[in-house]
């Protein structure tokens, strides 16, 4: 009975990271790192090598499963591919209707979620404070990225898959806004409501290659260096809640394939410049979706030390 409850607290983990992925601007690996499930996700795609897949040609099936760490591998990736498939539209239709809320609940979200990492840090030094501040401007820099024009051909659609998963991975860059500085976030999106089954498939072949490589490099870099590597990716966090700002004026937009005009370039502004175009009310959902946003990540961590400790 632990066992199943376990997979299925899993699976939902799985869920927030799928749904986390499909907006651009918050991370699926932010989420990893709100439930407590990051070091051995990274852990467990690092297993994926020769070794184990010496194990699997040779017939080790049990083997193979138990290096992998399989059940969680399976349960988790179950939980994100059942997201982003059922959630795409649905988040696709919030951002449209409701950005000023959602994007305040990611925001509380993510600022409470850095808040927690840096607690993690148990030694504040010269190196962790230069790495934080590395981490909060690269973030920012990245978010401020303009978006590009790509190719849509295989070989582009597989190295935007192999750059993607790499941020998607990593707390506080958001794959999916790499996706949007690389001209293929519509793309890909697309492709996913349409079951575009041979992008899909090349985009997935460029994501497993990316997540291969990097994977090790980050589990190094936590094994050698954690305290650093912690202080970087709080630094992210942190450099990444400009680009999740609820109040945005659009200063350039794209027609997309149903030729509706979307925001392609936006800065941020203060709730007073809405105030004057009468949309005082949405400053008050503002500050309730941010409340739920941090609720829900001090919630999920006295829950897993509940768990933890049961």
């Amino acid at each position: 009975m632990n066992a199943r409850k376990d997979r299925i607290l899993l699976f939902l983990k799985g869920m927030g990271m799928g749904c986390a992925d499909i907006i651009p601007g918050v991370s699926g690996g932010t989420i990893a790192f709100i439930t407590g499930i990051y070091e051995e996700l990274i852990s467990s795609i690092k297993s994926i090598d020769l070794e184990a897949l010496k194990l699997l040609l040779s017939g080790k099936l049990a083997a193979f499963w138990k290096k992998i760490n399989g059940w969680f591998m399976l349960v988790l990736l179950s939980g994100i591919l059942a997201s982003i498939l059922s959630l795409a539209r649905l988040i696709t239709m919030l951002l449209n209707n409701h950005p000023i809320q959602i994007w305040s609940f990611f925001f509380g979200l993510i600022a409470i979620s850095a808040l927690i990492v840096s607690r993690d840090i148990y030694k504040w030094n010269l190196a962790v404070i230069l790495g934080f501040l590395i981490g909060c401007i690269s973030a920012y820099l990245i978010t401020r990225a303009v978006p590009a024009e790509t190719a849509n051909t295989l070989p582009i659609i597989f190295i935007s898959g192999a750059i993607a998963i790499c941020a998607m991975i990593l707390p506080g860059i958001s794959g999916s806004f790499i996706l949007l500085i690389l001209g293929k976030y519509t793309f890909i999106l697309t492709a996913l409501n349409e079951l575009k089954i041979g992008i899909i498939l090349v985009f997935a072949l460029g994501c497993l290659v990316g997540l291969m490589t990097f994977s090790r490099l980050v589990s190094w870099l936590f094994h050698y260096y954690r305290n650093l590597t912690m202080a970087v990716l709080a630094g992210f966090m942190v450099g990444s809640l400009n680009k999740v700002w609820p109040w945005k004026k659009t200063v350039e937009t794209y027609v997309d394939r149903h030729g509706d005009l979307k925001p392609l370039v936006q800065e941020n502004i203060l709730p007073n410049t809405y105030q004057s175009l009468g949309l005082e009310p949405y400053f008050w959902q503002a500050m309730l979706f941010f409340a739920l946003g941090v609720g829900l990540v001090v919630f999920l961590e006295k829950l897993a030390a509940n768990l933890k400790n049961a």
